[in-house]
């Protein structure tokens, strides 16, 4: 029994630790970590590297046009061109392409007729690709302008040779939606400082950003191209290339700006993919890191986080079918005064994940983008009540799915046709 009880206090205090390292390895980061580049230097014209802007699409009739309009006119860097993979769109997406192209010679098209997903759009347009440079950008995203010469930085130079990929700094350009506002918050607080402090403190990183990462091409081919049999091919090469030797990098100061789901609906089918891509790869890494656990520290933090944040979720949904049985119960026995002891546990439990999530939320706010997204503290309360429960159903509900897929019983990913909201500058 003390086994089962120290296991369950572990779980219990899982969201304190978790946050408190996450605290102390964002500030670690910010203050101390000597591996980020504080300050940028602009590439002259002739010393670009050749630059591939990879745009996987399917059905993406409302965004692709501003997309491709933004990058081929406000992107501060010469040397590049821009491949569009459409996969197998079946609405207006190939007729706007085949327009854009006569309007943009930068700009490349291919055409794939049946939809296998966005990992498969990628494997395919990689052997068109003329850059030495891949950078991944979903069709609802679009990088700050000088984001391709400050990516450069980070690969360039003997110090930087072994450089794999570099993730930017997500943050949200439709705001106007009080859903939308939260996911600012959550982008902040969630991504923000933990990418942070896994940079600062393992020197590692759990998983790039699909929507906008730039990619070494002979690191992707090392690793043998994207995994098309995951639910999130982000997390799945982040993984593999660094078991390969090639080393991941966050750079909070190079920002790109994605349009987010904007009903509850569309957020809880992006957050069931990103769960279920995390559960594979927990499942995927668990067998290889075990066999070097001390070799492999740094990972075997990361996956021991991850086998938390599992845990938690079913310790979560355990308890509280537990403590809604012991009300029930309590009720009909007349048993009032365990119906207020209850009632009390309840409410400091939840006073309790409130406080450290705010902790956690306002450091990451101080500490992101110069503090610019502080104002979107007000927004904390939806974040905390709304997506801790909408990312532990999530995990739930995927955990079979992605033990299914990493068991090869389900077949390669295909895309379901996004629900889109016009971008907002």
């Amino acid at each position: 029994m003390s086994l089962i009880n120290y296991t369950a206090d572990l779980l219990f205090f899982y969201p304190l630790i978790g946050a408190m390292a996450w605290i102390i390895g964002g500030i670690f980061y910010r203050f101390f970590y000597n591996g980020r580049i504080k300050h940028y230097t602009r590439i002259a014209p002739e010393d670009e590297p050749m630059i591939t802007i990879l745009v996987p699409a399917h059905n993406e009739e409302l965004m692709i046009e501003d997309t491709i309009d933004y990058l081929a006119n406000e992107i501060n860097y010469s040397n590049y061109e821009i491949l569009v993979c459409d996969d197998g769109s079946t609405d207006t997406t190939p007729y706007i392409l085949q327009r854009l192209m006569a309007k943009y010679d930068k700009l490349r098209v291919l055409r794939i007729e049946a939809n296998k997903g966005k990992a498969h759009a990628f494997n395919v347009a990689l052997g068109f690709a003329k850059g030495e440079f891949i950078l991944s950008n979903d069709a609802d995203t679009v990088p700050e302008k000088d984001a391709l010469w400050k990516y450069m930085q980070h690969f360039l130079g003997k110090k930087y040779q072994n450089t794999g990929a570099v993730t930017a700094n997500m943050d949200v350009q439709n705001r106007s939606l009080l859903v939308e506002k939260s996911q600012t918050v959550e982008f902040s607080s969630i991504v923000g400082i933990i990418k942070r402090a896994q940079m600062g403190v393992l020197g590692s990183m759990y998983a790039y950003s699909g929507a906008n990462t730039m990619y070494r091409k002979s690191a992707v081919y090392d690793v043998g191209l994207w995994r098309q049999d995951r639910a999130t091919e982000d997390i799945s090469i982040a993984w593999d290339q660094q078991f390969n030797g090639w080393h991941a990098v966050f750079a909070p100061n190079i920002m790109f700006y994605m349009n987010v789901p904007n009903t509850i609906d569309m957020l809880y089918k992006q957050r069931k993919r990103w769960a279920k891509g995390g559960t594979e790869a927990w499942i995927t890494n668990f067998k290889r890191i075990l066999r070097h656990p001390l070799k492999n520290l740094p990972k075997t933090i990361m996956l021991l986080d991850q086998t938390g944040s599992i845990a938690w979720a079913f310790f979560y949904v355990i308890g509280t079918l537990i403590t809604l049985a012991q009300f029930v119960y309590f009720i009909l026995v007349g048993d009032f005064h365990e119906i207020n002891k209850s009632t009390d546990v309840v409410f400091i439990f939840f006073s309790f994940m409130i406080f450290i999530g705010f902790c956690q939320l306002l450091v990451s706010l101080l500490l992101d983008n110069h503090r610019a997204k502080l104002k979107y503290i007000f927004f904390a309360p939806l974040y905390m009540a709304m997506y801790w429960q909408i990312n532990i159903v999530s995990i739930i509900t995927t955990f079979i799915p992605a033990i299914k897929a990493v068991m090869g019983m389900e077949g390669e990913g295909t895309w379901v046709s996004p629900e889109r909201t016009k971008m907002r500058r």
